[in-house]
């Protein structure tokens, strides 16, 4: 039976320290819960579940770990940080891929996600030790996964992993049926906590290195930008848009995949059809809140279709707006590492919403107000706009 008081006591024994982080247990004893009272899971499943919410734990409290024994961490600056972000779907790895070509920021890699200690400039020996042990901590994932997502293994990595360790990521809900936690996500849980949670990880992971301005890569950093603009006040947003139709789908599809890793019955795709759509609105909800709010001019929109079609004149217009330039040599790698990897260059992603029991034509009437602020065009166009095949 997964247990969350078991679980954080197992990982306050293994890294030698109390839990000090307001919330966080609370946070996962509801997400256990939830977890149980809508996710039915295999005997195999529970202990996936488990040895992740204790590695996650494991991460977490030796971040506290070291704040402890180096005071010094805590006053890391992280300036100016570069938060990619859009709905679940919409090219937000592929344009973190885009910012890796850029030696003027620092991402996240792969290997720091899971485990980002020790502070790799404090021990940089660590980090080939850790790359193998991120390959061997990899769970087995699902056939036509490296379609549906980019990963490599020393490549950028997304925010999950640190939003996940305060149980504050909204990709839970695609992991596991829990929609009333995502809910609670939203409306209830303290997202303040969680980004400072995450603040710390990037603090431990930049101590005794060269600072560079992060770009943090995370679809649903949608839902929290008032509470990113409170621990990160200097923060700068850049938003990807794309059909929301096809997004949709495509996570749908994800979802599915991702929930039968653990799920005992068979996947009800429409059950997760119902899910996704409301977890899609919840997400658009929040863009057109903070749209027409007092810092809706912080953001820099772009066009999935145009990205995918030029990434150089799209990444200078981007510069442009989160007030850099682009120099000769970032707009070179960025053109070589677009020709080198065009669209199903791993594979096919091939998804359709009447798999998941919703409707095309109701599905784009219902994000009609959000496509037409964004001028979004239907996937089929945008794609033919550019020559691309759909």
């Amino acid at each position: 039976m997964l247990n969350a008081k078991a679980i954080l006591a197992e990982a306050e024994q293994i890294v030698g320290i109390s839990d000090t982080d307001s919330g966080v247990a609370d946070n996962l004893q509801r997400l256990l819960a939830a977890i149980v009272s809508d996710f039915p899971v295999s005997e195999a499943g529970e202990q996936r579940i488990h040895r992740g919410l204790l590695r996650d734990s494991i991460a977490r409290l030796e971040g506290l770990r070291w704040l402890r024994d180096y005071p010094e961490i805590a006053e890391e600056p992280i300036i100016a940080p570069v938060f990619l972000m859009g709905l679940p779907r919409s090219g937000t790895t592929y344009f973190q891929y885009l910012f890796d070509r850029d030696p003027r920021f620092r991402l996240i890699r792969t290997w720091e996600s899971i485990t980002p200690s020790p502070p790799p400039g404090f021990d940089p020996e660590s980090a080939q030790a850790r790359k193998a042990q991120w390959a061997q901590m990899r769970a087995p994932t699902f056939e036509g996964f490296d379609a549906l997502h980019l990963i490599d293994a020393d490549g950028s990595d997304e925010c999950h992993a640190f939003l996940e360790q305060s149980f504050g990521a909204a990709g839970l809900n695609n992991l596991y049926r829990v929609p009333d936690y995502f809910d609670h996500i939203l409306d209830g849980l303290d997202l303040v906590e969680t980004y400072r949670i995450h603040k710390r990880q990037l603090q431990l992971l930049q101590w005794k290195s060269a600072p560079k301005p992060w770009a943090l890569k995370y679809p649903n950093h949608v839902i929290a930008l008032d509470a990113i603009l409170e621990v990160y006040p200097d923060a700068r947003f850049v938003m990807t848009h794309r059909d929301p139709v096809q997004v949709l789908a495509s996570i749908a599809k994800m979802s599915a995949n991702l929930r039968g890793l653990c799920e005992a019955e068979a996947v009800d795709r429409q059950q997760v059809g119902r899910d996704m759509l409301h977890f899609i609105q919840r997400h658009i909800d929040r863009i057109m809140a903070f749209d027409v709010g007092p810092h809706g001019s912080r953001v820099v929109h772009v066009d999935y279709y145009a990205l995918i079609d030029d990434p150089v004149r799209e990444m200078r217009a981007i510069h442009r707006g989160i007030g850099i330039d682009t120099p000769a040599e970032v707009a070179e790698t960025v053109g070589r590492w677009h020709a080198a990897n065009p669209k199903n260059a791993r594979g096919r992603n091939d998804y359709a919403l009447a798999h998941y029991g919703l409707d095309e034509a109701a599905v784009a009437e219902q994000f009609g107000d959000y496509i037409r602020r964004f001028a979004i065009p239907r996937e089929q166009d945008g794609l033919a706009r550019i020559g691309a095949k759909a």
